[in-house]
This record gives C-alpha cells, sequence and structure tokens, in this order.
C-alpha cells in the first residue's frame, strides 16, 4: 500500500495511506455524474423557460462546471463530493491546510493533465509516483490521502471512562495543549488501523522530550497514559 509522509506542525511526521487510483476513478466518476444530472436538469428548467439569452445560456452551462473541482475543494476542505464519497481528501505535505494557491494550481494543472488529455497523464503519474499524486498535486506541494475513520473522542472524553480514584502517571501533562492530545490520538489510530508505529514512536520520543519524561514504558502504553492523565486532570 503505497504511503504519503506528512510533516506535522509539530515536526512529527505522520504516514497517511495514499489515495488508491480506483478511489479517485470513482470520486471522478461520482462528480461526473453529479455534473451530468445539473446538465439534465438545467436543459430541462431552460426549455420550460422560453426565450434565454445564448449568453446565459452558456454560462450557466459552462461556469459551474468548468469551476466545480476548485471551489468545492476550496469550500469543503479539500473534498469535492466525489472525494467525500470516496473517503479521500486534499493535504499538504507540510502538515498545514491548503492554501487557495494550492488549490488553484491543482485546478490549472488538471485542466491539461485531466480534461485535455482524458486523465492519461494522471493516471500514469499516480501509478508510478508512489506517493498518490498527479502532477497538479506535485506541483502544489500536496496529495490525495485515505482518511482514517477516527472515533470522535476528545480527550476529556477520556476521564468519563477512567476511575473516579484513579491517580495520573505524569502530571507534567498540564504543559500540554488539545491539539497535542489530539496529534497522540491521530498517531494512535494510525497505528490500530495500519499497523504502523513509526508515527507512534516519533510521536512518543516528541512528548518525551516536551516534557522532559524519562519512561521504559511501552510507546503505546505511554501515549494512552498521556491522554488518561491528560483527560483526568484537565476535567477536574
Amino acid at each position: 500500500m503505497q504511503t504519503v509522509s506528512v510533516r506535522t506542525t509539530q515536526n512529527v511526521i505522520i504516514q497517511y495511506p495514499a489515495a488508491s487510483l480506483g478511489d479517485r476513478i470513482f470520486a471522478y466518476l461520482i462528480d461526473l455524474a453529479i455534473i451530468i444530472a445539473y446538465f439534465i436538469l438545467l436543459a430541462f428548467i431552460l426549455s420550460s423557460a422560453g426565450n434565454v439569452s445564448g449568453i446565459l445560456i452558456i454560462a450557466l452551462f459552462a461556469i459551474p462546471v468548468f469551476l466545480y473541482h476548485v471551489l468545492f475543494e476550496i469550500f469543503m476542505d479539500g473534498q469535492s463530493p466525489g472525494k467525500k464519497q470516496m473517503g479521500i481528501k486534499v493535504v499538504r505535505l507540510d502538515g498545514t491546510p491548503p492554501t487557495i494557491g494550492n488549490y488553484i494550481i491543482r485546478w490549472l494543472i488538471r485542466i491539461v493533465e485531466v480534461d485535455f488529455m482524458s486523465g492519461a497523464i494522471a493516471m500514469l503519474t499516480i501509478a508510478i509516483n508512489g506517493k498518490g499524486q498527479r502532477l497538479g498535486d506535485i506541483a502544489a506541494g500536496t496529495a490525495v490521502v485515505k482518511l482514517v475513520k477516527q472515533r470522535e473522542v476528545t480527550a476529556r472524553d477520556v476521564f468519563t471512562l477512567a476511575e473516579e480514584t484513579y491517580v495520573p502517571v505524569f502530571h507534567q501533562v498540564t504543559q500540554l495543549k488539545d491539539q497535542d492530545i489530539e496529534l497522540i490520538q491521530q498517531a494512535l489510530e494510525l497505528n490500530r488501523t495500519t499497523g504502523n508505529d513509526r508515527p507512534v514512536l516519533a510521536v512518543t520520543e516528541k512528548i518525551k522530550s516536551l516534557l522532559g519524561i524519562q519512561t521504559d514504558m511501552p510507546p503505546v502504553k505511554f501515549l494512552y497514559t498521556i491522554v488518561k492523565d491528560y483527560g483526568h486532570i484537565t476535567s477536574r
């Protein structure tokens, strides 16, 4: 399985499963079906409207379709309806949220490699790139990844699962922020679902260094303990 390495703002490298070529093709077909449905609906409405300006007809047909992908990705956080349905998303390789400029670069190159070339260049690039990137992704510093389903659990929710008499192990967790706990949970979830322990090891070393902790506790147990301690202390 191809993976994409994303360096987070905490300078920790997280590996995501790259969106497969099949995922991206199915996402494209879903988006295409939506566009065709839009054409049919618009044609029906215009046929019932009587005399309509030719320029208006062209604008109503061409502009939404031309801007479909870039607008959806900008306003739906890196996803079109097809991508959302397939559980894939555009991310930046440096871990920061993609900018409008990133989306526009992907879109402009898409016009050539997908629309003009019938997707042949895009499919070839994705297949051989090793990171699931087409040319637009390479130019924009982005990739399309498969989202890992995560349980909606906050750090404070963890305390509700612990006994009232629980005694925290690492009181240094008060130095952490919710964003740090979210990063830990993300690394643990990736380890659980993919078996990849590198994010866990990287985050463990980062947290130990940040909090000045020295322990021989196994990395996974250590991170779960950190999350549990944080949830206990911050909920009081």
